[in-house]
């Protein structure tokens, strides 16, 4: 069976190659046909809306899929554009939002908006990436969250960055061991603990991004193990054929070279 870095290392060995097979794919190679014929013939914020299709493709391309429903919240975001620092996609403080107004920013552009690559290609990029991501974490959510974590964290500037996104904030917890109870803790405290064991700015060199990577997958691998020897025990009174945290992070430390 594939470990999480030998799931996470096939998909990135190319990633160019493997995003193009991912636009490939029937379903994603539709919705992207359709998309980039439609989005020139909208001209507002109300025929971006309504359109039902596209604006579901946008948001996902944004990971904003679960908010796909909420169309008058999104109409707010829209409308209140982000060149106003207390408008409500800057006040949300989630990039996500601040860059789905960006890329959709009828506030500044009006009509010409959708003329934009930031509207088009580029949203087109960024839907079969989280394609990529989406289909690669119902086989394994580790491997999610590692090519998220490879995609976003060369972005964050502070260990509060970190902490207000809740996959990266995962990650960080599942590398570190930092323990659900940690969020009862000052949000400074936190910070400083974060701080104490990740150069932040180290997130900006590959190599070093890519040891991180590993490191968590190696976590999470064991993770896992101790949860299912968990879920064992309940019908082995003896313990017996489990297989023990211990020993796991034992055998994966020797797999990944320590």
């Amino acid at each position: 069976m594939a470990t999480t870095y030998d799931s996470y290392r096939l998909l990135t060995r190319n990633l160019d190659r493997t995003l193009k097979l991912k636009a490939t794919e029937p379903i994603v190679a539709l919705e992207t046909k359709y998309f980039q014929e439609t989005i020139p013939k909208i001209k507002s914020i109300d025929d971006f809306i309504k359109n039902t299709r596209v604006f579901n493709y946008a948001m996902k391309a944004f990971g904003l899929e679960e908010m796909s429903h909420a169309k008058a919240y999104m109409r707010k975001v829209l409308t209140e554009g982000i060149v106003d620092e207390k408008s409500f996609a800057n006040r949300l403080n989630d990039e996500r939002f601040t860059a789905f107004a960006k890329a959709f920013d009828f506030d500044s552009y009006g009509a010409l908006t959708t003329s934009r690559a930031a509207a088009r290609q580029d949203v087109v990029d960024k839907y079969v990436r989280q394609s990529l991501e989406v289909d690669a974490g119902t086989e394994n959510e580790g491997v999610r969250l590692a090519l998220y974590f490879k995609r976003e964290a060369p972005k964050i500037t502070s260990a509060f960055g970190l902490m207000a996104d809740p996959a990266l904030w995962k990650v960080v917890k599942t590398v570190y061991g930092f323990p659900a109870e940690m969020g009862n803790a000052d949000i400074d405290r936190q910070a400083a603990a974060v701080k104490k064991r990740l150069d932040i700015a180290s997130l900006k060199e590959p190599a070093k991004l890519d040891r991180l990577i590993q490191r968590f997958t190696a976590r999470w691998d064991v993770d896992q193990v101790a949860s299912d020897s968990t879920v064992l025990t309940l019908f082995n009174s003896g313990g017996y054929g489990t297989v023990g945290s211990g020993v796991a992070m034992s055998l994966l430390t020797l797999r990944y070279g320590g």
